[in-house]
């Protein structure tokens, strides 16, 4: 498989950032090596990690990237093992990647038959186990709190009620059965089932508790006059970078509002429609 993407917000992305040669960065969700690439063409020294072994086993040599393996929730430990302490600035690319969507058998995809996976490290907790495993009420609160779904309680019973007969094993099983409990009428085009599996795999890869992380290691790693580029792709992650780096926590907001895509960019690349980039520059300290 191709595993390489059009890189979202590519322009908007190299212009936050301001690479040039001999200055560090790293890309916290490598996924296609797309932004990576563009920092490279600068002259600049990239470490990529990625936690799914898909994309550190196969990404391409590449002059001035060193791919490492993990979440980047890990950065400051990761980059403890290559001996740098600070960086010029950090990107993070949130969600899943076009390949993993593309690859039925990741299971992230409502569209395609696949086992019950949703795992992009493909270690830990799957959606499987979640699925089978939860008690109803921990499964409404999961549908809604990761993607307002206001028909969370009834989906989740309907899940219980199945899965006392037989396990539900596979994407379209779950898929056909969110649709069957949905009521009324659906927004034409819009699978019944889409926010329940962006919230199971919000849930399933802890997004929400990596980015928090994230952006803690962000201002431990980036030094003084660096810069922080976040592209989210859900409200919830959108408000997670806003709040951080409007409060307090020793960055400047280069961004009033967040960056997205244009109309020539939306006809090329559809997936980029919900991206929203924020970009902040790391200041001396902390402030008070």
């Amino acid at each position: 498989m191709d595993y390489s993407h059009i890189p979202v917000l590519a322009n908007e992305v190299v212009e936050g950032l301001d690479p040039k040669p001999g200055k560090v960065f790293i890309d916290g969700t490598l996924g296609g090596a797309g932004h990576t690439r563009l920092l490279l063409e600068k002259g600049a020294q990239v470490y990529g990690i990625d936690q799914d072994p898909f994309v550190t086993s196969r990404t391409p040599e590449l002059p001035g990237l060193t791919v490492l393996k993990g979440n980047y929730r890990d950065m400051v430990e990761l980059m403890q093992e290559t001996g740098i302490s600070q960086v010029d600035g950090i990107l993070l690319d949130i969600g899943v990647s076009s390949f993993q969507l593309d690859d039925a058998s990741r299971g992230f995809s409502y569209h395609e038959d696949a086992p019950l996976d949703m795992r992009m490290s493909q270690e830990g907790l799957s959606a499987y186990e979640v699925i089978n495993g939860y008690d109803p009420e921990e499964i409404a609160a999961i549908l809604y709190e990761y993607a307002e779904e206001r028909h969370s309680r009834r989906i989740a019973r309907y899940i219980v009620e199945a899965r006392q007969k037989k396990p539900i094993e596979t994407t379209t099983e779950l898929a056909a059965l969110i649709k069957r409990a949905y009521p009324g009428q659906h927004a034409r085009g819009i699978h019944p089932a889409r926010r329940s599996f962006q919230a199971l795999r919000i849930h399933v890869n802890d997004e929400l508790g990596a980015l928090k992380d994230g952006l803690q290691a962000a201002k431990t790693l980036i030094e003084p006059g660096g810069r922080l580029a976040v592209i989210s792709f859900h409200s919830l992650e959108d408000r997670i970078v806003k709040q951080f780096v409007k409060g307090n926590n020793g960055f400047k907001p280069l961004t009033k509002r967040p960056v997205e895509a244009t109309e020539e960019e939306l006809e090329h690349n559809p997936r980029s429609r919900s991206a929203k980039l924020r970009v902040a520059e790391r200041t001396e300290e902390d402030q008070e």
